[in-house]
């Protein structure tokens, strides 16, 4: 094996994820380990990808619209998967900014319930 791959287990600990995440991300095909034996490896375009795929995981994306976005590349090249980006991006921008209103609401409407109980408290 070559000295650029990495272990399953290493690349759990590297990531902090469980390896059942990691044999999930296998199975729908958004990675793809050289295996020998029962033993998975991960080289540089694995961990690459990985990157890619907990970063947008943290923005909110799905693993069906990462899976289809990292697909592009291969597919078209850089700058199709760079204008996919920026689609989504702008999409998924918008969703969190909806997000954020309706937790700024609640949060208003919860601090004035809870003061309105305070109130009653002491008067």
């Amino acid at each position: 094996m070559s000295d650029d791959l990495i272990s399953f287990k290493e690349m759990c600990a590297q990531f902090e994820v469980t390896p059942r995440t990691l044999r999930y991300y296998e199975y729908i095909e958004l990675l793809q380990p050289q295996k020998q034996g029962r033993s998975r490896f991960y080289g540089p375009r694995e961990v690459a990808r990985m990157t890619l795929i907990l970063r947008g995981r943290r923005f909110g994306f799905s693993l069906e619209e990462i899976r289809q976005w990292l697909e592009l590349y291969g597919r078209e090249g850089t700058r199709s998967q760079m204008e996919a980006w920026i689609e989504m991006a702008d999409r998924q921008l918008g969703e969190l900014a909806r997000q954020r209103a309706e937790l700024d609401a609640a949060i208003t409407d919860l601090r004035a319930l809870r003061d309105e109980v305070a109130d009653s408290l002491d008067g």
